[in-house]
């Protein structure tokens, strides 16, 4: 038996040397303070287990039985010789552990009944440590636990669990995919608020802008009453007032708003340019905008001008009930054959019977500007096969918001031009003259009646926007100074809208 002494500071570093020298299996005999620093007494595991080694003459001293790989058979049990202790000195309980013998070097199913080979038993001395079986080990003994760890077989370490990779990478993968979408998150969050507080400031700068704008040039304030009471958006209105020039009165402020809004307005300035061109169109628009009263009168207008040979008309008003029966009333009238079609397919066949025709002229089935059938619509008329022109009747007695949304509607690859249709219902035309400009949409003719075809006349500019300023709306044109400031503020910045940013001020 080998007890060690540890001596350190704290019992930590003691216990770390007992580790280190005699293993994480050492036996701690006694731990008492002595003069300031830890004493340790320790014992290795070793040579306790040689302390209850047992005795000679005990059924646990029997040699290890060997697996019998061969023979299946369990083999006899042996018996123990009488002679094998006759020699043997009696054990003394004071005596050290006998030093280990070998059973493993006799050949597997020897019988035991010569055992005079065997060596007698011999104490060993006090302070040799314990021997291991070399039936497990012929090294000689370790000083050290390390040494023993460093000096056992490999085969005798158990193996190190397997690294699946793949589970490794999806959990990596999962923690990687949950940070992105939580940075996301946040990300998200942090620019809505700061696009809150943009807006809350622009708002603030807008309002205080148009304060001293007002107390600096009041002319301009007049302007803009007369813009929004002419039915003209308060984007549009802000964006000319603020690029008007500075020392202008009233008289030439407004002088100069209506030429650039002339100057911005584009229109047919000869209907030869249609009619002897000549070609297929298709009157597009929402339901009750004018579409089939508008056709009848371009087919006077194409018939006098050419012929009614010259002409044919197509409707696809097939649902409404009766529908294409005012069609074909007016093209009895002018003697002009109507063609009557479902789908695609029929269109892309009266276009190709009609291709000799000089005009073709196409009335379509009214639908709101919020229906999904509108796109059907456009792709049916973009891929008939022919270089279909679509003219946009817009209903002058509508708000700007919806003509803006017919207009979005209705745009599909592009307009040939657009119809201005009920001018006499209409209270005010600035609306009106506010989509054309603002969606840079060729305004060919204007309807203001039901006369076929008297009521129907190219669009003279001036006169539209003079007609424009004379019908103004007086509930807008008498808002107040302290009303204007707020609703101003409410724009935030015009240079986010892309509407305004092809509008020519000179």
């Amino acid at each position: 038996m080998n007890v060690k002494k540890f001596t350190a500071p704290t019992s930590r570093e003691a216990l770390r040397k007992v580790r280190e020298a005699l293993g994480p299996d050492a036996v701690i005999l006694s731990n008492r303070p002595v003069d300031g620093v830890v004493e340790i007494l320790a014992l290795d595991n070793d040579d306790v287990a040689s302390l209850a080694s047992p005795s000679a003459a005990s059924e646990m001293d029997a040699p290890r039985p060997q697996l019998q790989v061969d023979t299946p058979a369990e083999p006899a049990p042996r018996a123990m010789p009488a002679r094998r202790f006759a020699d043997a000195p009696a054990a003394h309980p004071f005596d050290t552990a006998p030093a280990a013998r070998s059973f493993d070097t006799a050949p597997a199913g020897r019988p035991f009944d010569d055992m005079a080979d065997l060596h007698p038993y011999q104490p060993a001395p006090a302070t040799r440590a314990f021997q291991p079986e070399p039936a497990f080990d012929d090294a000689p003994a370790a000083h050290t636990y390390a040494d023993r760890r460093m000096a056992a077989p490999a085969a005798a370490a158990p193996a190190a669990p397997a690294i699946d990779m793949a589970t490794m990478s999806a959990m990596m993968a999962a923690a990687i995919a949950q940070a992105k979408e939580s940075a996301a998150a946040e990300m998200h969050g942090m620019m809505s608020e700061l696009r809150a507080m943009r807006g809350m400031m622009e708002t603030q700068l807008s309002e205080l802008s148009w304060g001293s704008t007002q107390q600096r040039e009041p002319n301009k304030a007049m302007v803009l009453r007369e813009m929004l009471g002419a039915g003209f958006s308060a984007n549009l209105s802000r964006y000319l007032i603020d690029k008007m020039p500075v020392g202008k009165d009233a008289a030439e402020s407004m002088r100069w708003i209506k030429t650039v809004l002339a100057r911005n307005l584009t229109t047919v300035a000869n209907e030869d340019a249609i009619l002897d061109r000549g070609g297929v169109f298709a009157l597009v628009g929402p339901t009750g905008v004018g579409k089939t009263t508008t056709t009848a009168k371009l087919a006077a207008r194409c018939v006098m001008r050419h012929g009614a040979d010259k002409l044919a008309l197509i409707t696809t008003d097939a649902y409404r009930i009766g529908g294409h029966e005012q069609l074909r009333i007016y093209g009895k009238i002018l003697g002009v054959m109507v063609h009557s079609v479902k789908d695609e397919a029929d269109l892309r066949i009266a276009l190709k019977e009609l291709r000799n025709k000089h005009t073709v002229l196409i009335d379509t089935i009214g639908m709101s500007q919020r229906d999904q059938m509108v796109t059907e619509q456009v792709a049916m008329l973009t891929d008939s096969g022919a270089n279909v022109q679509r003219l946009l009747c817009l209903n002058a007695t509508a708000t700007n918001e919806t003509l803006n949304e017919v207009v979005r509607a209705y745009q599909g690859s592009g307009l040939a031009g657009c119809i201005m249709t009920k001018m006499d219902e209409a209270a005010s035309i600035g609306n009106v003259l506010d989509a054309i400009i603002r969606n840079k949409l060729n305004l060919h003719y204007i309807s203001n009646g039901q006369r076929v075809p008297e009521d129907l006349h190219l669009a003279d500019r001036a006169l539209l926007v003079d007609r424009a300023f004379r019908s103004k709306r007086d509930a807008a044109s008498q808002l107040a100074d302290a009303d204007l400031a707020p609703l101003m503020a409410g724009l935030g910045n015009l240079n986010n809208d892309r509407s305004l940013r092809e509008v020519y001020v000179g």
